[in-house]
């Protein structure tokens, strides 16, 4: 699993259930299958930019930032993986856009399904009638965003 991979597992896990600690999400992690560090942990909350927040009695938990407090909605990695194999014809790529060829009239439903699941290197996406720019929000990402959406073909 990669560093976006685990990210976006980070981020459906804090999305989920209530993590207090790193040790917690450490904890949470190798529940799923995978084997990290608190070191490591340590700089994915920081650069996902989780935050504590209040829980109602008393004590704080981990919560993506405000822009990102809906984050992943239950089964939208399923519901993502679905839409590229029945929909998706291609992944490719540009400076710092993704491109994602589909079938005609199936890009807003592929469009979509990616945004739900809130990739935290993805800004958002621009759906036409069978394509969609998958805008990264840094180019350094966009390598990553395209191996990532590349698997979901396989």
């Amino acid at each position: 699993m990669n560093r976006a991979q685990r990210e976006h597992l980070i981020l459906e896990i804090v999305a989920s259930q209530p993590v207090q600690t790193q040790e917690e999400l450490v904890r949470a992690l190798r529940e799923r299958g995978l084997r990290v560090t608190q070191a490591t942990v340590s700089r994915d909350v920081k650069r996902l930019g989780l935050v504590k927040v209040p829980e109602p009695q008393g004590g704080y938990r981990y919560a993506p930032p405000q822009g990102l407090r809906e984050a992943v909605a239950p089964g939208a990695r399923a519901k993502l993986q679905a839409a590229f194999r029945e929909f998706v014809t291609g992944v490719d790529w540009g400076e710092g856009l993704v491109l994602v060829k589909t079938l005609a009239g199936r890009a807003n439903a592929v469009a979509a399904a990616i945004d739900e699941a809130r990739m935290p290197e993805v800004a958002g996406t621009v759906a036409g009638d069978d394509t969609i720019l998958v805008v990264v929000r840094r180019a350094q990402d966009r390598d990553a965003v395209v191996r990532a959406l590349g698997r979901l073909l396989e």
